[in-house]
């Protein structure tokens, strides 16, 4: 009999120019990177770029990706490297997806990640269906986690590199997509390696900075935004103790996040004072001693399970948390409530756990990655 095709470097039994593969390409290095790397290795590229807003506004906006120069570069990108490429208008969906619920979170007084929503809800879902459509084999993106094979499939794991580590924001990943997705840069140990690739390839680029804001706040301004898309969100009020009594006033409560200190301008007292709430309602912003954002329990709901196990099976687990993205993995006990909520009780107390960010799960003992969910509200 004929010996099977061995594995090619993407996980299947056959040669490179015999398999598919989507690459969501963004215009950054990262994902041109991807591309152009998997096409000089001979595989059946399709570049695929994602139109997220109008791009005819945002084509001054350096630093955002997904806007008009972003397109054009991943365009030219996909012209040097002899691939075919694909602009998708996804406007509507985006709109209704990602931008809504950002406004929306955040007149409700949380402090949303819209990254992980834009992961879980258009590239992972609407996009990766249209690489299905084009009968790729699989879809590969410029992230930096890696995915490898355990005893029950596909596992998800942390980048070599803690630095680039994208886990944060890829946590709601499920198994039927980790199936499917590829991560080819996950392993690399520097993004210095990734920049060398994109010179080797010779690629545009090369030398193009990283996107630091959310696409679709290129400043850094979510109060202007958020005015924009819900006109009159920022009443004023007042700034209160938590006993209630009136020290200053403000002017919108979507102008504050838990654990600010800065620009409260109720200066003169003895001690520092942060915000340790955000009432909407009442249109206040509750302000208290430090001590007061340390936190110890933290609801989750909206829970994806990344484990080889049913996540009721354990009702309490040692674990590893993130509640927020620049924090490494801290020691915690998951306490299961139903398949899609959980206490989180963190063993050191935590100091800005806000509704709305995410508590991802880590296995305490490696780099993988357990899934993880939504805090929803304080306690």
């Amino acid at each position: 009999m004929p010996l099977e095709h061995p594995l090619n470097s993407l996980g299947f039994a056959k040669p490179p120019s015999e398999t598919r593969v989507v690459v969501a390409m963004s215009g950054g290095v990262d994902s041109s990177v991807v591309a152009a790397q998997l096409a000089e290795e001979g595989y059946d590229v399709v570049g695929v770029t994602l139109q997220l807003y109008d791009h005819g506004a945002a084509l001054a906006k350096k630093g955002a990706c997904c806007a008009g120069r972003d397109i054009h570069d991943a365009r030219r990108v996909a012209e040097e490297m002899g691939f075919p490429h694909y602009v998708l208008d996804y406007e509507n969906i985006f709109q209704e997806a990602v931008i809504d619920e950002f406004a929306d979170s955040y007149l409700a007084g949380a402090t949303p990640v819209p990254c992980i929503r834009c992961n879980e809800r258009v590239k992972f879902k609407d996009l990766l269906a249209t690489a299905k459509d084009l009968d790729a084999d699989c879809m590969a993106t410029g992230h930096y986690i890696q995915r490898k094979m355990g005893d029950n499939g596909a596992e998800l794991h942390c980048a070599a590199d803690a630095n680039r580590d994208q886990s944060y924001f890829l946590f709601s990943t499920t198994p039927e997509q980790l199936d499917y997705l590829r991560f080819p840069l996950g392993h690399l140990p520097s993004k210095d390696e990734t920049r060398k690739l994109a010179q080797k390839y010779g690629l545009i680029v090369a030398d193009k900075p990283d996107s630091q804001d959310i696409c679709f706040v290129p400043n850094g301004n979510y109060a202007q935004v958020i005015e924009k898309l819900r006109p009159g969100a920022a009443e004023p009020g007042d700034i209160v103790d938590t006993e209630g009594n009136v020290l200053g006033t403000h002017r919108g409560v979507i102008h504050y996040t838990i654990g600010q200190r800065r620009g409260l301008g109720i200066g003169g007292l003895a001690d520092p004072l942060y915000v340790v709430k955000l009432d909407v309602d009442n249109r206040q912003v509750v302000v208290g001693p430090k001590e007061l954002l340390a936190t110890r329990k933290v609801p989750v709901r909206e829970i994806n399970w990344l484990g080889d196990d049913n996540f009721m099976d354990v009702p309490e687990r040692e674990i590893a948390v993130k509640v927020r993205s620049t924090r490494p993995p801290a020691p915690a006990i998951l306490r299961a409530i139903s398949e899609t909520e959980a206490e989180v009780e963190l063993l050191t107390a935590e100091e800005g756990v806000s509704p709305g960010q995410a508590c991802v799960f880590y296995d305490p003992d490696s780099s993988r990655i357990f899934g993880g969910g939504w805090i929803w509200r304080g306690y």
